[in-house]
């Protein structure tokens, strides 16, 4: 393919977009995001609010036809093609403790690639967790024979676990990345935070310290900050997050009789279930975030308490952690909004991979 055949633009066709981190982040990039697919109704009217000159098709990838994408792809003939599957990671999670050869989500990545070897993309983009390349294909893995396909088809490619907080995000989550390109060989950009780097790790203290004051239950009123919202807290977790330390602090404050049940058993040889530690904790100010869970706003199924105010984090606060701008706006409930947030690619991450296949193609373009 010669220079002349193409401008300088990548559209980008986000399946299994979810809200749109994917999206967000190589918007900011410079990528066009000219086509979205997901099957969530919720993640439909967040998406479509946010990107509202994008086509979206709200439909499983399972029964997508070539008439969904042609006009989209015809639309955009001159420019770069980007396909980014990132589909849903539960099946190949550690906590999912039942064969992924159960769950039909293994497949979509099989039919996210039936697509690739249909319409041949330029560039290829894949997240998902670090198990996803470990189940192999003897059970049912979908990672070997998608690898083998990309081979086949003569892509460049490079994968491996990267961790969004060595790229802006103020949150440690390590996730499976993978790039390919028809446009010769790829790999992954450097950190650009860190130890020994010039910008240190974002922390909670960047990403949300300046958001206003406000109590568990309430709704920040104010037009200017869109979502502010925090959860209700029953009256014994309102007991246990004000006996936590501020900055870091959790149940190891807390007096016995406030400690739930599960975490006071012993076994047959008198030891205590130490339990998920993170469970019930509060943020530290000056550290990144831990992983945000799509419970991402629940006290008691994470260290998702507010560094110092008594209740768990805001659904703006959490989008902040997954690094959304403040004009990105989310519907639905407060359930559906944090799985939605807790669900989507970290911006900040999608941001570096876009900037990548920028710089890819001003060396393909010479």
């Amino acid at each position: 393919m010669t220079k002349s055949d193409k401008d300088r633009n990548i559209s980008a066709f986000d399946f299994f977009c979810g809200c749109g981190g994917t999206s967000s982040g190589f918007q900011s990039a410079g990528i066009d995001i000219a086509f979205a697919l997901d099957i969530d109704p919720d993640a439909k009217r967040t998406f479509t609010q946010n990107f509202p000159e994008t086509v979206f098709c709200n439909k499983s990838i399972t029964k997508l036809t070539a008439s969904d994408l042609r006009p989209t792809l015809d639309q955009h003939k001159d420019s770069y093609k980007l396909f980014c599957g990132c589909a849903p990671c539960q099946p190949f999670t550690k906590q999912n403790t039942a064969s992924p050869k159960h769950d039909t989500r293994k497949n979509l990545l099989t039919q996210f690639g039936k697509i690739i070897e249909e319409f041949e993309p330029d560039f290829v983009f894949v997240e998902n967790v670090p198990g996803l390349q470990k189940v192999p294909k003897n059970k049912q893995g979908p990672f070997p024979n998608f690898k083998a396909l990309l081979k086949k088809m003569g892509y460049h490619m490079t994968y491996g676990v990267v961790a969004a907080q060595d790229y802006g995000a103020p949150q440690l989550r390590r996730r499976f990345v993978l790039l390919a390109s028809r446009h010769g060989k790829i790999s992954f950009p450097a950190p650009t935070h860190g130890k020994g780097l010039d910008n240190p790790f974002k922390t909670v203290r960047h990403a949300i310290e300046d958001l206003p004051v406000i109590a568990a239950g309430e709704i920040y009123k104010e037009p200017s900050v869109h979502n502010h919202r925090a959860a209700n807290l029953s009256e014994l977790n309102m007991m246990r997050i004000k006996a936590s330390n501020p900055d870091g602090g959790g149940r190891n404050n807390w007096p016995k009789e406030l400690w739930p049940a599960c975490y006071t058993r012993t076994n047959k040889l008198g030891e205590t279930h130490s339990g998920h530690t993170d469970c019930y904790g509060r943020l530290w100010w000056d550290k990144p975030a831990t992983g945000l869970t799509t419970r991402c706003i629940s006290y008691s199924n994470g260290r998702f308490g507010h560094p110092e105010q008594d209740r768990a984090i805001s659904i703006r606060e959490a989008a902040r952690l997954q690094g959304f701008d403040d004009d990105f706006e989310f519907t639905g409930n407060l359930a559906s909004m944090a799985r939605q947030i807790g669900n989507a690619v970290p911006v900040d991450l999608a941001y570096a991979m876009g900037s990548l296949f920028i710089k890819h193609i001003e060396g393909v373009d010479g």
